[in-house]
């Protein structure tokens, strides 16, 4: 198939996401939220007794606001990656995902294309974020927001893809909700979303060492030091790392053929 097919057919993934997004308009608002009150209720409350001192990659002092707006930006990719999991069981369940996976293009290639199509929502809604914390009081070097662009891409296709593996597994919409608790909460408080790891190691250096190992906090990290100019290489290796793992293995889930659920006439059989 030539290059236009392939191009049309991720074109019309992300506008049929974009235009789901812009018709359950409650979505933007919900996934703003979370954040905000983290940000105006939480920071505030935090601010006298967890000022962060020097660490990369910062270079002065810095407020508990700063420190956490970097977490809060990855828990909307968090959040948003888990919402459009749970599309794809939805979908799954009405058939228009047997449609899709059916047509003469790559598997692989139609999961990524609305592995993409969500990571274009969430991004996004990550910048009206970034903007009301401008208006805050947070304000990371201009050239910041547009560095952070390429991190924002790489750790929100992690996170999509650990939600399209975590969809593979689901049979049905109502048991998908406790998936996604079960999996978001524990992955946003043991990270370094809230808390930076020398803190947690100096409380628990058990819980120390499973932020550590969280891809949730290599994604933060990675956010963090791009907002400021930097690159954490080891959070890149990391994300990338996590990223091929988990959309490897969702393709492989997906695949009625050779998936996870091909001897047993699971969800991958009923896409």
């Amino acid at each position: 198939m030539s290059a236009a097919t392939y191009w049309y057919c991720l074109r019309s993934i992300i506008v049929r996401e974009g235009l789901r997004f812009l018709h359950q308009r409650e979505r933007f608002f919900a996934a703003l939220v979370r954040p905000l009150v983290w940000l105006a209720i939480f920071a505030v409350g935090f601010r006298a007794v967890l000022g962060v001192s020097i660490i990369p990659p910062y270079e002065t002092y810095i407020l508990y606001d700063e420190y956490v707006v970097p977490g809060l930006v990855a828990m909307i990719q968090l959040f948003n990656g888990m919402q459009n999991s749970l599309s794809m069981v939805y979908d799954r369940e009405m058939g228009s995902m047997r449609t899709l996976l059916v047509s003469p293009l790559p598997r692989w290639y139609l999961l990524v294309a609305k592995l993409l199509a969500g990571v274009a929502v969430s991004i996004a809604q990550v910048y009206v974020f970034l903007g009301i914390a401008w208006l805050w009081g947070v304000e990371p070097p201009p050239l910041g927001y547009l560095a952070a662009l390429p991190a924002l891409l790489l750790s929100g296709l992690m996170l999509g893809a650990l939600g399209l593996l975590l969809s593979s597994f689901v049979r049905q919409l109502e048991n998908f909700a406790g998936v996604m608790n079960f999996v978001i909460f524990p992955m946003f408080f043991a990270s370094s979303a809230l808390y930076p790891l020398w803190r947690i190691r100096e409380g628990s250096p058990a819980l120390y060492q499973i932020a550590a190992w969280n891809p949730f906090t290599q994604a933060v990290e990675l956010i963090r030091f791009s907002l400021y100019l930097r690159v954490d290489v080891s959070a890149l290796l990391w994300v990338a790392g996590c990223l091929a793992l988990f959309l490897g293995a969702a393709v492989l889930a997906y695949d009625p053929g050779r998936g996870f659920w091909a001897r047993r006439g699971g969800p991958a059989e009923q896409a």
